[in-house]
Parts: C-alpha cells; structure tokens; sequence
C-alpha cells in the first residue's frame, strides 16, 4: 500500500495528513491488490478540496469532494470512494456467478408486470 499525500496553495499539517492516510489505508480491506492513493488536498477561496485516486489491480477510483471543513471533506470522499469499490466489487462478483446484471433484471420484471396489467 503506497499512499501519496500532496498538499496545493496551504500548509500542510501532520495531522492532516495523518488523518487522510489512516482514513485511505482502511479503504484497502475491500481490494484485493494493494493500492496505490494520490491525495491531492487544497484550497480555492474559502472551501477545501480533497481529490483522491486509487489504483488496484484493474480497478481505477477517483472522487473529489469540497467542503468547508478539511476533516469533512476527507471523510466525505471516502464515503465516494468506498461506495465505487463496494459497487464495482458486486458486479465483478455477480459477473463470476453467472448472475444477471440488475439493468436486466429490472427489464425482465418490467416486460412481466406490463403483461400482468394487459391480462396477458
């Protein structure tokens, strides 16, 4: 696990940076690689942003988020970013089990209640 913290037009803390790459490093329990992050943390006007992107295997993440709060922000992105992994990690599971996508079945399940409704 390789995790690069870059800090543009601010100081940056020790805490800060502490707290963006312990709350990253928790991100690696989803992945089966190792990741690689680059968190890019900064300031336009008053708002913060932070901008992380994950690399795994295949698997490419990228959010960003803007707050006025540095802490929210973070935390706010990673809740982005576990959402794409837990997202891409049950379709990547439900394409090895043979399994229909959920577009599909939605369809299936419409074409069946239009029937229902015609008295097919």
């Amino acid at each position: 696990m390789n995790i690069a913290i870059t800090f543009r037009h601010m100081d940056g803390s020790e805490a800060v940076k502490g707290y963006a790459s312990e709350k990253i490093a928790k991100l690696q329990k989803y992945l089966r690689q190792a990741m690689t992050a680059q968190v890019t943390l900064s300031v336009e006007g008053l708002d913060f942003i932070a901008d992380v992107r994950i690399q795994a295997g295949s698997g490419n993440f990228h959010a960003n988020e803007r707050n006025r709060d540095m802490y929210a922000a973070i935390d706010l992105v990673l809740d982005k970013l576990e959402r794409q992994i837990r997202s891409e990690k049950g379709a990547s599971v439900a394409k090895k089990h043979g399994a229909m996508r959920a577009g599909e079945f939605a369809a299936i399940v419409e074409r069946e209640s239009q029937r229902g409704e015609r008295g097919e």
